[in-house]
């Protein structure tokens, strides 16, 4: 009988599939808690700009007269603006010839993993509203990619949201 026994319990075992409950291990814990370590570090890190000023950045309804840094949305990369400050602390010259705003602006694209990097590297400077910093969706988006672009557009605020940062869109003057 046992020999009739076994047979039937192995096949009742492999049609049921039995699973065991997946134990985490040292290495996903240790993967986990470096992956923790390092969001803490960038929102210590960020957490060096000051607070946003509302008074500053809410009047402003254009992205060519945004000074903080801006991110446009695309299927796949993020377009990271950033306008690095004026070095030379003096009125005279500022925006001429010899000291052209142009010559400031950084425009890197960027993957939507290396979001936190990024900003986290944007130096103190470039922020001078505070942490906020302004979003849009890529102009002339085909159909068909709209909404991986607004998925992408919803990960990249949660991410920014998790790290202290304002997320403002000055043609609509909403914050998300």
């Amino acid at each position: 009988m046992t020999r009739l026994l076994a047979p039937a319990l192995l096949t009742a075992l492999l049609l049921t599939g039995c699973h065991a409950p997946q134990l985490p291990t040292p290495a996903t814990e240790q993967a986990q808690a470096d992956q923790h370590a390092l969001a803490d570090s960038q929102r210590e890190q960020l957490a060096q700009i000051p607070p946003p000023s509302k008074n500053r950045y809410m009047a402003i309804r254009t992205f060519e007269s945004w000074q903080n840094p801006a991110l446009t949305i695309q299927p796949s990369m993020i377009e990271l603006r950033v306008l690095l400050a004026d070095a030379n602390p003096s009125s005279y010259g500022a925006g001429g010839l010899l000291r052209p705003e142009n010559a400031r602006r950084q425009e890197l694209n960027i993957s939507l993993d290396k979001l936190a990097d990024a900003v986290t590297a944007i130096p103190q400077t470039a922020w001078p509203y505070g942490r906020v910093i302004a979003i849009e969706e890529a102009h002339k988006t085909p159909k068909n990619m709209e909404p991986t672009v607004r998925r992408n557009m919803e990960l990249a605020i949660a991410k920014l949201n998790e790290l202290g940062i304002i997320v403002y869109d000055p043609t609509e003057g909403n914050l998300r």
